[in-house]
């Protein structure tokens, strides 16, 4: 090959090797920049008097004297409102009975929208659920439940060509000349009084327990039972790896049983997660007994031999690549072949053992279908260490799945998704980090 023609070759490779990473990078940004911002909503928005009043209740923070003045100044700017709903309720008596057909039942979605925005109306029995004891939190929500209650959503079919287009009838008119017309007025002019949203940092969102299925509070249990999890399978699957790994390369010899070995562990790398799952299920915790139900132990060993064949593979690897002079030289020398292993050929595996570690663990964190069956439960409290043996856990993979999906009022936690998710992500990452900060060291102690 001629050298001019081998060095466009080279160029060749170089610009596209450039080219991938440059289309990784946009790909990435491309998907974690919304991730991102929208994350970040949840530590960082602008909170109403019903947010502060829902901390002050449900987590004892905040000056008692201060919210008791705010919400002094809020109930003034909400009393035209309750006003002109008392009104109109007895001019609903007096009024013909089809036009009291006719507004009755929007009155009726007026004041359960209303409640939404604004919390329970005074005086009225305070309901039994959490989330209907308080208003809006969040000032973008209280936006949309402002336009919900001025505003009927309907959909415009005038054009055949389209499947129709939404759009928004004003309320206002159907009661001009009633007395609930000062509602609209006030609701529409007066929010920002209403509400006082102030900008808000929630750093306890990442530790704090869920109040009533994630409509307030935090996502400690989550972050909590994610690290039980991705750490205790790790506990149990790099000692197992680690030592499969030394026995294939060290000690085992070439044939019929090895192939058959190494086979399992390519086969088990590729089988399904979900199928990890239901094996853990089925002999974990129904034929083994480890625990009467779901349990971090069950789960933290089901992700374990999801993670093994990673383990095996990246030590083998890691062991087979030290200089064979090494081994030579320590059993010159009158060592073992145990403590030749132990004591030579360990350390000088270990970073390439760690970087197979690495891979695994973010693995065990982000995984979803193993614990399903085995660890995971949609709602629960913080597990204590000595009660992770025996008790299930939330986990953020599972609970921002299940929040996603099954939740009764996805949108209205949003914020939770998106800021679980981006929890995840950067958990992951810490974890990963951490394992690398760890490799590092452990090279360059290696290299004096």
């Amino acid at each position: 090959m001629r050298l001019s023609t081998r060095k466009l070759l080279d160029k060749s490779f170089s610009a596209c090797a450039i080219l991938a990473v440059m289309l990784l990078t946009a790909f990435l940004l491309f998907v974690l920049t919304p991730l991102v911002v929208r994350g970040i909503g949840a530590y960082v928005f602008k909170g109403t008097v019903e947010y502060r009043r829902m901390m002050f209740d449900q987590f004892d923070r905040g000056n008692e004297d201060d919210l008791k003045l705010e919400i002094a100044a809020s109930a003034v700017c909400r009393k035209p409102i309750y006003d002109a709903i008392n009104a109109f309720e007895q001019e609903l008596e007096s009024m013909p009975r089809a036009k009291r057909k006719e507004l009755k039942p929007v009155f009726r979605i007026v004041r359960e929208e209303l409640s939404e925005l604004l919390g329970p109306e005074p005086g009225k029995p305070l309901p039994a659920l959490t989330r209907m004891l308080y208003g809006q939190t969040r000032w973008q929500r209280a936006k949309v439940w402002r336009d919900r209650v001025l505003y009927e959503e309907s959909w415009d079919y005038s054009d055949e060509a389209s499947d129709g287009k939404k759009v928004f009838v004003p309320r206002r008119p159907l009661f001009e000349g009633t007395a609930l017309l000062p509602l609209f007025d006030c609701v529409e002019n007066n929010l920002p009084q209403i509400m006082n949203p102030r900008i808000t940092f929630y750093g306890r969102f990442l530790t704090d327990k869920s109040i009533d299925a994630h409509f307030f509070g935090g996502i400690g249990p989550e972050v909590l039972g994610t690290i039980y999890l991705a750490l205790g399978a790790m506990l149990i699957a790099v000692p197992l790896g680690v030592i499969a790994a030394i026995y294939f390369q060290e000690y085992a010899q070439e044939g019929v049983v090895m192939t058959f070995l190494r086979s399992c562990v390519n086969t088990l790398a590729g089988v399904p997660s979900v199928v990890f799952g239901l094996f853990g299920l089925a002999f974990f915790i129904n034929t083994m007994k480890v625990s009467q139900g779901k349990s971090v132990l069950a789960g933290a060993l089901t992700l374990a031999l999801l993670v093994l064949p990673t383990v095996i593979r990246a030590s083998e690897e890691a062991i087979a690549a030290v200089p064979r002079a090494y081994k030579e030289a320590a059993l010159a020398l009158g060592a073992g072949q145990w403590r030749t292993v132990l004591t030579v050929i360990l350390p000088a595996a270990l970073p390439g053992i760690l970087t197979g570690v690495v891979i695994s663990m973010g693995r065990a964190a982000g995984e979803t279908a193993p614990i399903i069956f085995t660890a995971a439960v949609s709602v629960g409290k913080m597990v204590g260490p000595l009660k992770m043996l025996s008790s299930p856990t939330p986990a953020l993979s599972w609970n921002l799945y299940n929040i996603c999906t099954e939740h009764e009022a996805v949108d209205e936690i949003r914020h939770v998704q998106y800021g679980m998710a981006l929890t995840l992500v950067v958990l992951v990452l810490a974890l990963n980090l951490t394992a690398i900060l760890i490799r590092a060291r452990v090279s360059r102690r290696l290299k004096g």
